[in-house]
């Protein structure tokens, strides 16, 4: 069970991504995890997910979080595993509104 969401909502499609991301933002790593949150993080944090962000430190970078995100993934499947990522947490995103009827 993901430790950073609800119980309730542990068993959501893409939960397991939303987790680890939360995790990676909070001990300031930058992965895919973190990066996929931060682009959703407006989304999730409507949904009452707090996204935290990356110091400037670990992200200096001042490109969007979704150049970054491609640019980290590009060599393991590019385009093809950057959409399946973002269709991932949008389905979490999609599941939740549904259960929340927001």
């Amino acid at each position: 069970m993901p430790a950073d969401i609800d119980q309730d909502i542990a068993g959501l499609p893409g939960a397991d991504l939303v987790d680890q991301g939360l995790r990676d933002c909070r001990n300031e790593i930058l992965s895919e995890y973190s990066l996929l949150v931060l682009i959703a993080s407006p989304r999730l944090r409507h949904l009452q997910i707090e996204v935290p962000l990356l110091s400037a430190a670990i992200a200096p970078n001042l490109c969007p979080y979704e150049h970054q995100l491609y640019d980290l993934i590009q060599h393991r499947g590019g385009y093809s595993l950057y959409n399946s990522l973002l269709a991932r947490i949008s389905s979490f995103a999609s599941c939740l509104e549904r259960e929340r009827g927001t």
